[in-house]
């Protein structure tokens, strides 16, 4: 029987509404601005992007449809935000920009009815921002989170938490942060940590430096935050106690395949700059791109585009039905990032000197894709998971082939 994978008829109405309001209303303002988000208007930006959004109809198509969103699957949001990422500026205009975009997801999943009124809907509707507080400095929690050090201790009336973070995107103008804190054992420890929502102008809550990173369409930077004697009520525990790191892969898995469709759309539009380039420059006595190493990498990059594009309808079919989509999303994570950042820098090569100038937008688009092959985990660290996964596999087959 033939696998079905085409989109329904309203998925892709809003994808082709999604593509031509990507065009029309926000690549003209990045382009403007050099894709640099704070210097386009921060955040006053951000809600008139939104605004425009929501006249077309295009708002929040991943956020539940009780806080006025499309309510659209991991499969369906696909070829959506691809459309949004086209433009750096895309995701924050339909709301589905890192780290909100994440954080409705594990909100919507994970959260108590109070919670979801007192956090997912004005963040669902754009009212607000908010940022995800995991990774420290060493030797804290970064690509390993059982690192864990930031503490929360009991008190007579809730929790007190002390820690320092590090690299919090969004922190900058959040209003909320989802903190991971350690509630019981030691560094190093497999489980024990738990989930807090935590006030932004909450006593002991600062945001200190940002750090400079290379992106710039984040709004709110990559900061440092630090948590001194924060006090909050057992309300705040999102989720259950100890159980932060379980909680933490409901939004990890389906935030990193986010991240690859809208990066993909990124992708996407440094490819057909560069076609676009190579089909009307001349050189050598013909069109650049019926030079035979410009075809190679005209072809390369639509390979890589159609292999990403594969591997993120598996994972996502995976995640959609319920399944232990580990190990699709970690192969899906690794191969984009590292597909995406060669579809660029071959899309600068064929471009030649306006390739690396600001004549085109192909250089920051190589600045803004570079750090995802670390952002959600280093490409090293998936594959040793991935290689983990598959020992283990082969280990149990075998066993079990060896049984009497």
């Amino acid at each position: 029987m033939a696998i079905d994978l085409t989109y329904s008829e309203h998925v892709r109405a809003v994808t082709d509404r999604t593509v031509a309001f990507i065009r029309e209303s926000v690549l003209p303002i990045e382009d403007a601005h050099g894709g640099d988000i704070e210097v386009a208007g921060g955040d006053n930006l951000r809600q008139q992007l939104q605004a425009a959004a929501k006249q077309a109809g295009l708002f929040a198509p991943h956020a539940p449809v009780e806080y006025g969103g499309m309510g659209l699957g991991m499969s369906d949001r696909a070829p959506v935000f691809r459309a949004a990422g086209y433009s750096l500026f895309g995701p924050t205009a339909l709301n589905i920009a890192a780290p909100d975009e994440g954080n409705i997801h594990l909100l919507a999943h994970v959260a108590t009815e109070a919670q979801r009124v007192r956090y997912l809907g004005p963040l669902a509707a754009g009212e607000i921002r908010s940022a995800f507080a995991m990774t420290e400095p060493a030797p804290g929690a970064g690509s390993d989170p059982a690192a864990l050090r930031t503490q929360a201790e009991r008190t007579g009336t809730g929790w007190r938490i002390n820690g320092r973070k590090w690299f919090i995107t969004g922190a900058d103008g959040a209003h909320f942060f989802i903190v991971m804190a350690r509630t019981s054992g030691t560094p190093g420890d497999r489980g024990g940590a738990t989930m807090f929502l935590v006030d932004a102008d909450s006593p002991g809550v600062q945001v200190g430096r940002h750090i400079t990173t290379l992106d710039r369409s984040m709004l709110g930077g990559h900061c440092e935050v630090t948590f001194t004697d924060v006090d909050v009520p057992t309300a705040a525990i999102l989720g259950e106690v100890d159980h932060g790191f379980r909680y933490a892969q409901v939004r990890l898995g389906p935030a990193r395949m986010t991240h690859v469709m809208r990066w993909l759309g990124a992708a996407e539009r440094g490819h057909d700059i560069a076609l676009s380039h190579v089909t009307t420059r001349d050189a050598f006595g013909q069109r650049l791109g019926d030079l035979g190493m410009v075809q190679k990498m005209l072809a390369d990059n639509v390979i890589d585009i159609a292999a990403t594009q594969t591997l993120l309808t598996r994972a996502c079919w995976e995640l959609d039905t319920g399944q232990d989509a580990s190990m699709s999303t970690a192969i899906t994570k690794t191969f984009a990032a590292e597909a995406i950042n060669r579809i660029i820098d071959r899309s600068i090569q064929m471009c030649g000197a306006l390739g690396v100038s600001d004549d085109l937008p192909l250089a920051r688009l190589a600045r803004e894709v570079r750090p995802f092959r670390i952002y959600d985990g280093p490409s090293e660290v998936h594959r040793w998971a991935i290689a983990k996964r598959a020992v283990r596999t082969a280990v149990s087959e075998r066993c079990e082939l060896n049984e009497p």
